[in-house]
């Protein structure tokens, strides 16, 4: 099986640790960009039903840097089970994929 070459990675952490972690991914050149936005998630976490404000991470980076992006992510973030989420990018504009490429070297 061939791995894709890029990704975009999901992650929600907290309002406020979110910036912190996307511009230490950007700054480390895990991810070319971190957009941040905000969402409510509902989740089910030891037993109990909540629903929580959180923001929301899609961080566009190469396969080959996947486990150094989860390890920093984790070192940053506050949860016990952060979710980290990796999507294959199957197509997209040539040019912002060499970007990519070209900003996580």
């Amino acid at each position: 099986m061939v791995l894709p070459e890029y990704l975009v990675v999901f992650c929600t952490a907290p309002a406020g640790e979110a910036g912190t972690i996307a511009k230490a991914l950007v700054d480390a050149r895990l991810a070319a960009c971190v957009n941040v936005t905000g969402v409510q998630s509902c989740f089910r976490w030891e037993g109990t039903v909540s629903s929580e404000p959180e923001e929301l991470l899609i961080v566009k980076t190469q396969q080959r840097l996947l486990d150094q992006l989860i390890a920093r992510i984790r070192g940053l973030h506050s949860y016990e089970t952060p979710e980290i989420i990796a999507m294959p990018i199957v197509g997209g504009y040539a040019p912002y994929l060499d970007w990519i490429g070209e900003e996580t070297a």
